[in-house]
Parts: C-alpha cells; structure tokens; sequence
C-alpha cells in the first residue's frame, strides 16, 4: 500500500509540474514542446510559433489592449467574448435599438457596425533583447540609477529596431526585470461589429453565476478586420475591405472529453506568483476585504436601480459589470489561498530558500531578502490599505467623486504652463462628456452615500450633489469655460470641488508619494528575490508573470473537487439553462426562441455524441484577466472554445496555481455555431469558417 502512495504521489506530481505556467511563445522548442506532447497535443514549437512561415501566433490578436480575439475566416471574422465586445455593443444601443438586451446581427458586410476607437493588435515577432536593455546595469546602482540606465538602452534598441513603416513596436521586462524581449506588432484601427447574442445568452448568469461553476453563459461576440486595398492596417473607411489574415482556426465539430488536451494562446494581463507569503497575507487579509466592501456597497446601489428601470440598466451595463467581476474575484481568491493554505506553502518554500542559500554561501548576496520583506511590507500596510481605499471611491466606483478628481489635474497643469493647462482642459471636457453619456444623478449619489463612509466616514455630506454644477453636463462643461486663472477660480467655487479637493491632495501629497516611495524598493527587492530564486534553487519551474504580452498555457479538459464530497464534472449541457430558467429575470431570463429549439432538441450538427447541446466546460489551463476571448485549441490546433472566466476557488491562481482547483471556464465552439447557425440565422458567417472532424 504504502508504495501504491509513493506512486501516486509522483503521477500527481508530474501531473502538476506539467500544468501551470504562461509561457514565452517563442521559446516553446525543448521542454514546453515535450510537456504539450506528453498530455496528447501534435503540435509542434513552429506550428505555435513561426517567424518566416504562417502560424498559430498569426491568428491570436489582442483585442482593444485589454482581451484576446481569434480570426476564425479567411475574411478576418474576429471572436472574443460578449463582455470584451460589451462597450461596443453598449454604444451602438438604445431604446430603440437595444442589441444588449435583443442582440445584433449583420446580415451583410453593409451592415456591420464600425466603432471608433476598437483595434486589435498582431504579434509579428519576439526577440530576446535582455543583454542589450541591461548593458552597464550593476548591483551597486539604486534602483533609479538602474532604471535610468535602462530607459536609455530601450531608446538605443527601440531606434535600431528593423520593421515596416506600418508596424509598431515595444519592450516588456519579465522575470521581474531579469529579462527583456522585444515585440514588433502589427495593429488593425478598423474593427466592425458584426454579431452579438442577446444579454440572455452572452451574459446568461450575470453576477450570480460570475466566476462560478457549473456555467452555462454563451459569452461570444464576433467582429471583423478591415483593411486598405494592400491588406495593410488602416484607419475607417468605406473603401477598406475586410483582412486575409496569415493564418485563420479552423473550429472542430467533434468538440471535447475529459482528459483531452487543451492550449490557450492569449494576452494574459497581470499575475505575481513570485510574491512572499507575506505579500499575500497582507493583500488577502487587509487590501481585498478593504476593496471587496466598497464595491460591494456601490453594487447594492446599482443593481436596485438597474432592475427597476431599462435606461438605468443601459446606462449602467458595463460599468455594473466592471465593478461586479474585480468584487467577486477577490473574494473567490482569498477563498483559494485560504482552501489551499498558499501562504504556509509559501513559507514552507522560503524556508527551504533560506537553507539553500546558507548551504551554498550566499548569504551576503541574498541572506536578508526575506527579512526585508517582511519590514517593508510592515511599513507598507497603512498605506497600501487607504491608497487602494481611495482609489477604489474616487476612481472606480463614484463618478461625482472621480470628476473632482481628474478637475484636480486641469488645476494643477495650470500652474504649469498655458500648453499643459489647455491639454489638460480639454481631456477633461471629454471625460464629461464621456461619464455623461451614461450617467444618472440620482444612481451616483445613492453610491457615494454607501462607499464614502467605508473611506471617510467623518467627511459625508451628500447635498453637494444637490449643490454641484459636475452632476449636469452642461453646467459642468462651464466650469471650463476660459483662461487658465478663470477655470481655476470656478472650480473652487463648486462645493463638490471644495468638499473633495483636501482629499485628493492627501492623495497626492501624503498616500501617493509614501506608496510609490516604499514600493519601489519592494520592487527592486522582488527583482533581486526573482534573481536569487533562480540562481540558488535552478530546479524548479519559473514561468514569467503575465504582463500583457502574447503566451502559451496549456492543460486538460479535467473536472474538480471545490468541496469535500463534491465533484463537478467538466461539462455543461442547454439542459441546464433550462434548470436555471426565470421567466423575466435579468439574470436567468431565457430567449423565446432558444426555448423552442430546446423543445425540438433541433441541434442540428452541434450536438455532442450523446445528442446534448453543449455549453461550456473546464481545463487546468492557467488563465487570468486579458485570457478572456482567448482561443482553447485542441491537439490538432483547431479551435473547440472561448476563454471566458476563471472558477471562484481558482481565482488565486494570480498569485499562487494550485492544479487541484485551478480551473478555467470556456464556452463550447459547438453553442457558439449553434447561437450562430440556429438562433440567429446567420448562416452566411458559418459558410465563411472551415469546419473540421479532427476525431474522424
């Protein structure tokens, strides 16, 4: 028995060293290429990515800077998720014409939708760049020193850089500044809308089912690439047609089963699973109980008014959204640390650095890292917890407030120089008018009602908004009427104005300038720790933190045990939308017609071998915000799913991946055609992509 343990363990273990992990694109060949054709995928390093010939990477473009898309057609058909897509289908709504409660489909090219400002950027290559962006940086520069040092050698690389006129190009550090590579990209301003299922489907579950499994949400919209005459990058125009990309995924109809392989290629935002344990005590103990409760009370608010009043839930759409989905996720990802015990391990594994680094004689280099840690984050906690306090009342949840703010700015370019002053004047002027679009006066004052008290509880006095001229845009546009000494003057006679600005200069002068102070040094020190941990233990498995920049994970369809007694199974049915159906509801609401095709089980060529209409299902894959929209591509490299969410005791895996519980939620390319084909007849956007029976 005992040795029937020892083997499990080691299967379990190579299980998870095989899993996890968001890596280079260009630097699959060797272990990655191995590990990826050991869980079942055929796919080579160059099928992935490929320089001189088409590849996988051509496909995989970042959406607006924040999402993944695909291009699925040889005409540049572009999928990503309804809630990366939901802005735009927001701006393009009205009472009239509300596409985010009754969808959109353009029957034609004629008819889909430009939006103004939406691009979506390519890779065209990687190159590892770190000798030269860290050429003359010594260990006995100070941090500022360093940087200056390396602004100065990205200026030399950026200039020397060989591309086309057309593309652009950036660098990006990873392992904490350890590294550096390059990318030249290639970046499309065109960018139609031309299909989106309606809120009931693309949203199907909002809040309550967000971050959770079992999911059942057809979270898909589809746009399209146009071009100029060349198939080059170019502004809107009536005369660009739509984009032959490199290289298009084909969809697989034979969809998924348990254990298969999957790989999801994306822009994965912002991770840090080389944190101290206790940097995650601290986020998870006082910073997200801090964010969690001011979004919580904004949400309280906004959800009320949404559900009794349709232009309120327009308006509100995506902001609602935005607030809810960082809320949720930080709950769930104090739940995963806590489930898992992330910060015993991480201490556990400290200790075994600090014994490491004793055993090899190192500790003048790297004997006081921890040590330091732990004082700088000690004297980093006030401040970390009403910094992100303040941002989270002024910035991100209330709109009287964050006006006051940014007014700040136009104040303090003033004193600065006419130029700076009228570029500040006139952002501002488009932030109103932006904030306005979709603003209710009475919605925001009933949310700074409910987060001020959470930041200043001494400092509530909701009759500036009866008072203000910032809560009408007109009158709030005035205020900017004039010079430089008349604009000054207006704005602190408005009393909202008056009432913020003590708080926003302690921003400025007291909580920012102490933030930055202390974690600068917490980040050189992490540069220094990342360093040392690859250095003094070369055996373990560092992947770079994400950071926006194209990468690979991969995994397998696999189920999970959130709870004890508890399995969840990978895969989700229409079956189940039906359970969760409520006549009227804004969340559980089922579309006529999709209850009719449900009725006739007409699934046409969708459904799965048991004659279901999948919906979504589960993979280890190690995802995080940005990998929404982003392709799940099966062994063969044809496309089986859409990345959209993350299970809520896996939420974590941004600071700490544990396989066990790590999941990521897909849509199944199967609903998507059938939303497509079935619901929305638009059969003429299936005729475009190549269907394929890889399992044939």
């Amino acid at each position: 028995m005992r040795f029937l343990k020892i083997i499990f363990f080691f299967i379990a273990f190579q299980l998870s060293a095989q899993q996890g992990g968001m890596w280079i694109p260009s630097l699959l060949e060797g272990m990655n290429e191995s590990e990826m054709q050991s869980l079942g995928s055929t796919l080579t390093a160059k099928d992935i990515y490929d320089v001189n010939n088409s590849s996988l990477k051509d496909a995989i473009g970042h959406f607006n800077g924040g999402c993944t898309s695909e291009v699925i057609s040889p005409k540049g058909l572009l999928l990503t998720n309804h809630h990366c897509g939901y802005s735009q289908i927001q701006s393009h709504s009205s009472l009239e014409n509300d596409y985010l409660k009754n969808g959109f489909w353009a029957m034609s090219l004629e008819e889909e939708l430009p939006n103004n400002g939406l691009y979506v950027e390519f890779i065209v290559r990687i190159e590892d760049v770190t000798e030269a962006m860290l050429s003359g940086v010594t260990d006995a520069m100070t941090p500022r020193e360093k940087q200056s040092k390396i602004d100065i050698n990205q200026n030399n690389v950026l200039k020397a850089v060989e591309k086309e006129e057309w593309h652009g190009v950036k660098i990006r550090p990873f392992y904490k500044g350890n590294q550096y590579y390059l990318f030249v990209t290639e970046r499309f301003d065109d960018v139609r809308l031309v299909g989106a299922p309606p809120s009931s489907i693309g949203k199907f579950g909002s809040d309550t089912d967000n971050w959770v499994w079992p999911r059942h949400t057809g979270d898909f919209s589809i746009f399209r690439i146009y071009a100029d005459k060349n198939n080059r990058p170019a502004q809107y125009s009536k005369d660009n047609v739509p984009y032959k990309p490199k290289h298009f995924l084909p969809i697989s109809l034979d969809g998924i089963a348990e254990g298969d392989f999957t790989m999801i290629f994306g822009f994965p935002g912002r991770t840090n699973e080389y944190l101290p344990a206790v940097a995650i005590e601290q986020i998870t103990q006082k910073v997200n109980p801090a964010k969690i409760g001011i979004r919580e009370a904004a949400l309280k608010v906004i959800d009320a008014n949404m559900k009794v009043d349709d232009q309120i839930r327009i308006q509100y759409a995506s902001k609602q959204a935005r607030i809810a989905n960082a809320w949720k996720k930080w709950i769930g990802e104090n739940l995963g640390i806590k489930k898992t015990g992330a910060i015993a391990i991480k201490k556990d594994f400290e200790n075994e650095f600090a014994k490491a680094v004793k055993a090899q004689g190192k500790d003048a280099q790297y004997g006081n890292l921890l040590g330091d840690f732990e004082k700088l984050y000690s004297d980093f906690e006030d401040v970390n917890v009403k910094r992100n306090s303040f941002i989270e009342v002024f910035i991100r949840t209330n709109e009287l407030m964050q006006m006051a703010f940014r007014a700040t700015q136009v104040e303090n370019a003033a004193l600065q120089s006419d130029a700076a002053f009228e570029k500040a004047r006139q952002s501002m002027i488009d932030r109103l008018k932006g904030i306005h679009k979709n603003y209710n006066v009475n919605v925001d004052k009933g949310v700074y009602k409910a987060v001020m008290p959470l930041y200043n509880p001494d400092a509530v006095d909701a009759s500036i908004y009866d008072k203000t001229a910032f809560t009408d845009l007109d009158k709030a546009l005035a205020l900017f009427e004039g010079d430089a000494e008349t604009v000054v003057k207006n704005l602190n006679n408005d009393v909202a104005y008056q009432y913020a600005k003590p708080m926003v200069l302690e921003f400025y002068m007291r909580l920012e300038p102490e933030f930055q102070e202390t974690n600068t040094q917490i980040n050189a020190l992490q540069t220094q720790y990342m360093k040392a941990l690859m250095e003094v233990m070369p055996k373990e498995r560092y992947f770079p933190d994400a950071n926006s920049t194209l990468r690979v994970t991969y995994g397998k369809v696999n189920g999970y045990s959130p709870r004890d007694a508890i399995y969840y199974n990978p895969v989700t049915y229409l079956d189940g939308v039906i359970e969760k159906y409520v006549p009227g509801d804004y969340e559980f609401d089922v579309p006529q017609k999709l209850r009719d095709l449900y009725e006739l089980k007409d699934y046409g060529q969708y459904a799965d071998s048991n004659g279901k209409l999948p919906i979504c299902f589960l993979g280890t894959n190690h995802t995080t915000g940005g990998n929404s929209g982003s392709p799940a591509i099966d062994a063969e490299g044809n496309l089986v799913g859409l990345n959209f969410d993350r299970v809520w005791e896996g939420t974590m895996s941004d600071i700490y991946y544990d396989p066990e519980i790590c999941r990521n939620i897909m849509v199944d390319l199967r609903y998507v055609l059938f939303i497509v084909d079935k619901y929305a007849g638009a059969t003429h956007l299936i005729d475009e992509m190549k269907l394929v029976h890889p399992k044939r």
